[in-house]
């Protein structure tokens, strides 16, 4: 059945175009996973707060291989959009960031992301966020981002308010994890809110 309202993202910037390097910066940058990334994924996920947020663990470096390759393939899809937050001189892993259920018609996705144990303290993961969020209004067109996190993980709340994404609300018992489910904080930006650090009184009309 057609459509009577056009679609706000078009399908083919996932479907026809190759996955952009996204610059954070002048020392990182978002580009898409590789396969020699597998080791420092599973690196990563022995850390115990990326087991409990992410509610996931790597048992093998091949299990790592694994999800490196499918958060590769996802690009084509259109339905997750996954990058590796990268030094740009060196290559290592800093972190992830991502695109989540994306409904490009609509103009809707979710974010994620974490920042490996040796790379906190960098701001790192607003930056990511940030640079993510730009692409995803100004080159993608996306209308609307939502990130969503344990109300118990306060440093992810921090993550989003400096990315510019305000708090809209709670899900009640929205996301389960190893100790039972959890409240969730629902926060977003909409296509012409102020950058991050800019007060939301100066919203433009």
């Amino acid at each position: 059945m057609p459509q009577s309202i056009p679609a706000v993202v078009a399908a083919d910037l996932f479907t026809k175009a190759a996955q952009p390097v996204i610059p954070v910066g002048d020392e990182l940058v978002l580009r898409p996973w590789l396969r020699r990334d597998a080791p420092e994924v599973y690196a990563a996920f022995q850390d115990p707060a990326i087991q409990r947020w992410h509610v996931r663990t790597a048992e093998s470096e091949d299990e790592a291989a694994e999800w490196v390759a499918a958060w590769a393939s996802t690009w084509r899809a259109g339905v997750y959009a996954n990058w590796a937050v990268a030094d740009s001189s060196t290559g290592r892993i800093a972190g992830r960031a991502s695109l989540q259920i994306m409904r490009a018609a609509h103009g809707t996705a979710g974010v994620a992301y974490w920042v490996a144990p040796e790379a906190r303290g960098q701001g790192i993961a607003p930056r990511a966020v940030t640079a993510l969020t730009e692409w995803a209004f100004e080159t993608a067109g996306f209308h609307r981002l939502e990130l969503q996190h344990s109300v118990h993980n306060a440093q992810s709340c921090r993550v989003a308010g400096k990315a510019g994404f305000a708090l809209e609300g709670v899900n009640r018992s929205a996301g389960l994890h190893a100790d039972g489910w959890h409240d969730m904080h629902l926060h977003a930006r909409v296509r012409g809110d102020p950058p991050p650090g800019v007060g939301r009184h100066a919203r433009p009309d």
